[in-house]
């Protein structure tokens, strides 16, 4: 309980949002001046399952599915213990209002999800000359 808890006010510090499933993947978020770096541990989850999806408002959304393969030798056998998950997953994080949603870059490699998101430059504050009559 006391895990779960924590589990869920870190996340919340990071303006993730958990969501229910199966198999929920770990996630590492860094940055530096240029970009944020997102590092998802997807082991065992083929890349074609997984989706990448930044909603209007700046919510990043990676969601997939974590099958479970039974073989055929394998159905006759009783489980004694079952400690791997499965399932669909969804993990939703907020970016903040400097991140470029047109600037991210996704790669799959060895069961991990390596995302780059750009960070933008701020916006200089416009001003306009009100002329007086």
């Amino acid at each position: 309980m006391v895990r779960k808890m924590n589990d869920f006010l870190g996340d919340v510090d990071f303006g993730a949002r958990p969501e229910s499933g199966g198999f929920l993947p770990a996630v590492d978020i860094s940055e530096d001046e240029r970009n944020i770096y997102m590092n998802v541990e997807l082991p065992g989850v083929e890349k074609e399952a997984v989706k990448i999806k930044i909603m209007d408002d700046n919510v990043l959304v990676i969601s997939g599915e974590k099958k479970r393969e039974i073989k055929e030798e394998d159905k006759n056998h009783s489980y004694l213990r079952i400690e791997r998950s499965y399932g669909e997953f969804t993990r939703s994080f907020v970016l903040p209002e400097n991140a470029n949603k047109d600037k991210v870059d996704a790669k799959y490699d060895n069961g991990m999800l390596h995302l780059t998101i750009e960070k933008k430059e701020p916006e200089t504050p416009k001003e306009k000359l009100i002329e007086i009559k």
